[in-house]
């Protein structure tokens, strides 16, 4: 164990004060634990030990997790995150490619031999597994060394949302705005703004389709009284970051 993960290991088992009684058995990313200047330090360093796994990493992404599963090439966009035991795999010349704030939740699995691509603002629930490669079976009567693997790009656009447990299976292409169910076996291409469901998947109903005029005037309403949310990423962020050595430093970026 590294000097830095001693420390870090110190600092976890801190008792650090705090005006909210803190509960037994508290998770690791708990919003009580974030506040704190230990973790702080801790956040910052597993975010540096990870990464150097990348191809390409964009600014202020964020890995304060403990393990995180790289091999081959892999493309971060700016301001993307990863929650615990991620796996992103490529082989030969494949790819997986992020746009900006797009991320995977816990136990995701991304394996590539030719390219994995997903857009900006998309969320990919836990357990979920991504692969551009699968083996052909049918009319196919002999050993498994015999197999033949074919291989194809998944595309996956903007503002998607991929509930947990997933499955999407090579040359899928999932439009803009589309949503897929829990649990659901995707092996044809999704539409814009539709949303999918099942195994195999099939297409449940569309997000826009049938929405009459005053429903939208109520929504236009409602962000015209309340707003739109900031950006919490840019908000959130401490005033050290403005420093100039902090952006010298490769996990101040």
């Amino acid at each position: 164990m590294g000097f830095i993960e001693v420390i870090c290991s110190f600092f976890r088992s801190a008792r650090v004060p705090s005006a909210l009684p803190r509960p037994a058995g508290l998770p690791y990313n708990s919003p009580l634990k974030q506040g704190s200047p230990m973790n702080t330090i801790e956040r910052t360093w597993l975010t540096l030990k990870h990464r150097w796994k990348f191809a390409r990493l964009g600014k202020r992404c964020q890995f304060p997790i403990p393990q995180l599963y790289i091999q081959g090439h892999v493309e971060m966009g700016d301001f993307c995150r990863l929650r615990n035991d991620v796996t992103l795999r490529t082989h030969g010349d494949g790819k997986i490619i992020f746009g900006n704030r797009s991320g995977l939740s816990w136990g995701c699995t991304a394996v590539a031999h030719e390219r994995i691509q997903i857009g900006n603002y998309t969320a990919i629930a836990e357990f979920s597994i991504l692969c551009d490669t699968m083996p052909v079976l049918k009319d196919n009567a002999k050993g498994q060394n015999d197999v033949e693997y074919v291989s194809k790009p998944i595309i996956i656009g903007n503002d998607i949302f991929v509930g947990s447990g997933c499955f999407i299976g090579p040359g899928v292409t999932i439009g803009d705005g589309a949503v897929i169910g829990p649990y659901s076996v995707v092996t044809k291409n999704v539409g814009p703004l539709e949303i999918w469901m099942g195994s195999p998947a099939r297409r449940m109903g569309h997000r826009t389709d049938g929405v009459s005029e005053a429903q939208l005037q109520e929504y236009r309403d409602l962000v015209a009284q309340q707003g739109v949310q900031g950006d919490r990423y840019e908000e959130g962020a401490p005033k050290w970051r403005s420093w100039r050595v902090w952006r010298i430093w490769p996990f101040g970026r």
